[in-house]
């Protein structure tokens, strides 16, 4: 039976399954009539429009003078050699938000993604075919690479290059593949009229599925904070759910997702730690005396838990350690049963 109430409820549950390591499910509920595809709708726009990325923006070819010719020993020309490195999906290793890279090949050869891979880019898509030279032909050419969101076309993008031996290309920044959602009916409170929010996220691997789950969160958090001028909830929403939203997110993962060593894993998995929130919530010293736990693993368990942003004996969980210990003994009573 519905009730007289003074305002809506507060979604507090949600799960986030991997269902590889581009693709993963994330559920939030209960929300009420309505209020699931309004939120939804609007964070799906922006995971396509404001999840970070990286493209080439511009090429140069030696002995190449546009993107109609073709070169001396390479099977493609220039216009298939380009639709080829468009479907590559580099990822800058430095923190820079735009790098020149170049590239040098001779001799025969098939030329694939893996080649590309340096200290300064990766390919992520390593199998990707890129041309094919034959024993005659050197290949040397340099791309600019940029950080950068949504689709920049190759129009806009010439007027930003200096220098004019560069042939400017469409930027298709985006990494999200696909990002869909769907509103199921939920049971609340003896209340079968509550929604949850399922979206399915893939990447093409340049990020992971929940962190452009949650630049999507921080998007539309700053979208809104102009409203902050007029009343505090902005700044209230921000500051409460924001911030702990995407924590939680991280601390109710499982220890896998840090991708730690066997001995390191082993450890932690043989002293009963399933979750990164319970790896959050110790002390240094609570760490260090875990059994069969050298330095080594110490120091590496350290510096990934520095690396999300979830240091080991943070003080960010001082008003939420005794939420978060619920939450985690909820989901152990759950998966033992």
């Amino acid at each position: 039976m519905r009730t007289i109430t003074t305002s809506a409820y507060t979604p507090t549950e949600f799960s986030v399954e991997a269902i590889s390591e581009t693709s993963s499910k994330i559920s939030v509920w209960p929300f009420e009539i309505g209020y699931g595809i309004t939120l939804a709708h609007p964070l799906r726009r922006l995971l396509y429009t404001s999840t970070i990325g990286f493209a080439p923006t511009a090429l140069h070819i030696d002995g190449v003078s546009h993107e109609f010719d073709s070169m001396h020993g390479m099977l493609e020309d220039v216009a298939l050699f380009i639709i080829n490195l468009k479907k590559m999906r580099f990822k800058l290793k430095t923190d820079s938000n735009k790098e020149i890279v170049e590239f040098y090949f001779k001799g025969a050869k098939e030329i694939h993604g893996k080649d590309l891979n340096n200290d300064i880019v990766e390919v992520v898509n390593e199998e990707s075919y890129l041309t094919t030279i034959n024993e005659d032909a050197e290949l040397k050419f340099s791309l600019i690479i940029e950080k950068g969101i949504g689709y920049v076309p190759s129009e806009e993008i010439r007027n930003l290059i200096p220098d004019t031996k560069y042939i400017a290309l469409d930027a298709f920044f985006t990494p999200i593949r696909e990002a869909v959602y769907d509103i199921e009916k939920v049971l609340f409170e003896d209340n079968p009229d509550y929604e949850k929010v399922v979206f399915t996220i893939t990447t093409d691997g340049q990020i992971t599925p929940n962190k452009a789950f949650e630049n999507a969160l921080e998007a539309m958090y700053r979208q809104l904070s102009v409203f902050d001028k007029i009343t505090n909830v902005g700044s209230l929403v921000k500051s409460q759910s924001a911030t702990h939203e995407i924590e939680n997110m991280k601390l109710l993962q499982n220890i896998t997702d840090l991708n730690l060593s066997a001995r390191s894993f082993n450890c932690l998995e043989k002293a009963g730690i399933t979750y990164i929130g319970e790896i959050a919530l110790m002390s240094l010293n609570e760490l260090a005396g875990l059994k069969n736990l050298g330095k080594k693993s110490l120091d590496e368990i350290k510096n990934i838990m520095e690396s999300i942003g979830l240091p080991v004996g943070t003080s960010k969980l001082s008003d939420n350690k005794e939420v978060l210990r619920k939450k985690i003994a909820e989901l152990k009573a759950q998966n033992e049963g």
